[in-house]
């Protein structure tokens, strides 16, 4: 298949593209930029989606069309309100120029649309005691941020498009994706990689934000893979969550950094004021399993450890260089 990847620069767009490569796909990437130190032979265009002229660069038959490009970051970067209009009208200038294209392009066969847990209802994640984040659960519509509230519009258009305009759909909501080769230092650094270098680089104490209690399950890269290519190719035209069951707290993620150290009862966690997002939220994997048959197989203490030495490796080859 002729497979295009709208951000396969980025962190899960790039392993997206092995798999898919691997597969005996034809892959073709869209970025801003491309940065990877990668042997496979992609097709790769460099231009911002933002922009309508990077639209008339691409082909018009391909057979699947992955949307993962966004303007987005870690909770320091959606959480501060200072990129909220970045955030919006960036990523829904993409959503808009892509479904516009599609529908002009009527070889285009589906498009699959990388959608967040930010789109459910805060109200819902307040304790991890009482935690809804089954599909449904994202209406009535009240997310934590600006940012889900774009995913929420996106997800919208593409429904309406495919409602009213026949285009095939298809939705994954991703919960907190993880693994090596992430971003791992600024504000678009996510949580279990910030936090992996900063336990890295203490010598006896940490910071985190908020008091450390706060709830989230963390899905490996493989296992978003596995998952995002599975939701593209079933026949199931609704959102999706795409994430793991399994919850842990910051503070159990960072002991486990810290014990990956090997400082465990030596390093002390420093609590500060800082963006933290609600309080509790895991995956409601019901869907998903039914329509796809699909479970995260990776235990996350393998896919942490893992993360945790790619992280430091490139540290250490950062202090060589």
């Amino acid at each position: 298949m002729k497979c295009l990847i709208l951000g396969g620069g980025g962190f899960i767009g790039h392993h997206l593209a092995r798999r898919l490569q691997n597969e005996g796909n034809e892959v073709h990437i869209v970025d801003v930029g491309w940065w990877l130190d990668d042997n496979h032979d992609y097709h790769v265009i460099i231009g911002d989606l933002v922009k309508p002229s990077t639209w008339l660069k691409l082909d018009n038959d391909y057979d699947e069309v992955y949307h993962l490009a966004a303007d987005m970051g870690g909770a320091e970067y959606i959480f501060t309100q200072v990129n909220d209009a970045k955030i919006m009208l960036n990523s829904l200038q993409i959503t808009m120029h892509c479904i516009n294209w599609m529908l002009k392009n009527k070889k285009i066969k589906r498009v699959f649309f990388s959608s967040s847990a930010c789109v459910y209802n805060q109200n819902n994640q307040m304790s991890k005691h009482h935690i809804d984040t089954r599909e449904q659960a994202a209406y009535p519509a009240y997310p934590d941020s600006d940012y889900g509230w774009e995913k929420l519009t996106s997800e919208r258009l593409y429904l309406a498009a495919a409602r009213n305009k026949g285009l095939q759909v298809r939705i994954g909501r991703y919960h907190n994706v993880y693994g090596p080769e992430s971003d791992f230092e600024g504000i678009r650094a996510k949580s279990v990689a910030a936090l992996a270098r900063k336990v890295i680089q203490a010598s006896d104490k940490v910071e985190i934000f908020g008091n450390g209690e706060q709830v989230r399950s963390f899905l490996y890269i493989d296992d978003c893979i596995d998952a995002t290519i599975r939701v593209m190719r079933c026949n199931y035209d609704q959102p999706l969550n795409i994430g793991s069951n399994e919850a842990i707290s910051i503070n159990q993620l960072v002991d486990k950094f810290i014990e990956f150290k090997g400082m465990k009862n030596h390093m002390r966690k420093v609590y500060v004021d800082g963006p933290i997002g609600v309080n509790a939220r895991n995956s409601h994997n019901d869907l998903i399993q039914f329509h796809t048959g699909w479970y995260p197989a990776t235990n996350i203490i393998h896919g942490l450890e893992a993360t945790y030495k790619w992280i430091e490796q490139q540290l250490l080859s950062q202090e060589e260089a």
